[in-house]
């Protein structure tokens, strides 16, 4: 390419590397102590990649005895492990740098401490960009402070800034350089790191404190992840060089499109607000939605999400736990009546069926004794029985109602058998009749009860 056809600024920036490239090659070939340095790096690298092959099943071995270490030990010793050749290197490389710099003149270690500073920088930065959970956020983060240290160890930074501030985009009154976008990526992806951080210590301080309720938990968490964020936002604006205050217009747009065509998800929002302020519904309680029955796993920003019995998990909009009808079987408290019917004989004492009734149902594990004892009451008198109803309390709804109302089904059955108390059921009578003029006239089935 012809070099005419080169900006001036990336005609200055090769020939500086080129420049420096051949420095570097002299210095190697060039006998004298900058060649001796440059055999020094070469076998600490080598001496590195030996201690490693050494002792890296004896650091495995070590980190595996280690009992009760929490997780994120043991995963910074596995990143240790991972790393031990640059580890070496870089403690051997400032031994030999310091020892040298006591010995003979700076100049004849000044290489060294190039490298000791850029493994050091390499160092660091691997094991700090382990913070960082999402995959492609760390390997960015780590390429560019890797490439930056770099540049900042063999002092060409200033060249590199230069040029790439010159690889600039006017638009408008705004000028935006290459320069100023990289800066402006690299800061947003140090923020973000930053607010995830902050947002999981207030959670874990939230979550760990007992004196707030765990409604105003979650409206606390959301409120502190909205402001770390949005400020994580704003800076990133304003580091690219943009007017904050030329986005008066633009948020007014977005307000007509918000109340036009987001109805459904701002009213999900502000009803996720409205139950986490009233504290009408927090998690762990038992609610009933129609036909869904369950307990609440988690309040989000959208939605509410209820594990039933069954294991399924629904994900209930927020602006239908606003509009509908709620059951909270555990709002105030978590006592809950339940109520069986049941029939037995006129034939037998309803003083002794009531009795042995409560009896059966105090009998029964979750069945609460204390202070609201199973009732029996007389409700009417059937066709075929005399019915009663059995009301007991419980205080764990979380665990089933029907498996409940089954054991104490079981319970009476039992104890009906033992006292035997009959519980009665229709029966019919199916009379033939012979005479076929007969049978035309009259129904041929006659029901009786007895």
């Amino acid at each position: 390419m012809d070099k005419e056809l080169l900006p001036p600024e990336v005609e200055t920036l090769i020939t500086g590397l080129w420049g420096r490239a051949l420095h570097l090659a002299e210095m190697v070939l060039t006998p004298g102590w900058r060649q001796n340095q440059v055999l020094i790096i070469l076998g600490l690298i080598g001496l590195s990649w030996l201690l490693r092959i050494v002792t890296s099943s004896w650091v495995q071995e070590w980190t595996r005895a280690r009992e009760g270490w929490p997780k994120w030990r043991l995963r910074m010793m596995v990143q240790i492990r991972q790393r031990l050749s640059l580890i070496y290197f870089t403690f051997g490389a400032w031994a030999v740098y310091v020892v040298m710099q006591q010995i003979t003149w700076p100049s004849r270690s000044y290489l060294i401490g190039i490298a000791a500073t850029l493994s050091t920088a390499w160092l660091v930065i691997a094991l700090l960009s382990r913070l960082v959970q999402n995959r492609t956020l760390r390997r960015l983060l780590t390429w560019a402070s890797w490439i930056y240290a770099t540049l900042y160890a063999l002092e060409l930074i200033d060249d590199v800034e230069g040029f790439l501030a010159s690889l600039a985009l006017q638009v408008g009154g705004l000028k935006l350089s290459a320069l100023t976008a990289i800066k402006s990526l690299l800061l947003v992806s140090a923020l973000l790191v930053a607010a995830r951080l902050g947002t999981q210590a207030a959670s874990r301080s939230l979550t760990d404190n007992d004196d707030i309720s765990p409604s105003m938990r979650v409206l606390a968490i959301k409120a502190v992840q909205v402001v770390l964020y949005g400020l994580v936002l704003m800076i990133g604006i304003r580091a690219l060089g943009f007017d904050l205050s030329g986005l008066a217009l633009l948020s007014g747009a977005v307000g007509v499109g918000i109340g036009f065509g987001l109805q459904k998800v701002v009213s999900n929002l502000v009803s996720g607000i409205i139950i986490l302020l009233d504290r009408s519904i927090k998690p762990g309680d038992v609610i009933s939605l129609g036909d869904t029955f369950g307990w609440i796993d988690s309040l989000g920003a959208r939605y509410v999400s209820v594990v039933t019995r069954d294991g399924k998990e629904y994900l209930i909009p927020n602006e239908d736990l606003i509009t509908s009808q709620v059951v909270n079987w555990s709002h105030t408290n978590k006592f809950v009546r339940l109520d069986l019917h049941f029939g037995t004989s006129y034939g037998d004492d309803p003083h002794l069926v009531r009795r042995v009734a409560v009896e059966a149902a105090k009998g029964v594990k979750r069945v609460l004794s204390q202070p609201t004892p199973p009732v029996c009451h007389i409700v009417g008198f059937g066709d075929s029985s005399v019915d009663y109803v059995l009301r007991f309390w419980i205080t764990d709804p979380s665990d089933g109602l029907t498996n409940i109302r089954g054991n104490v089904f079981l319970a009476l059955w039992d104890a009906f058998k033992a006292e035997g108390i009959s519980i009665p059921f229709p029966q019919r009578e199916v009379r033939h009749l012979n005479d076929p003029s007969t049978a035309l006239r009259t129904p041929g089935v006659e029901e009786g009860t007895r």
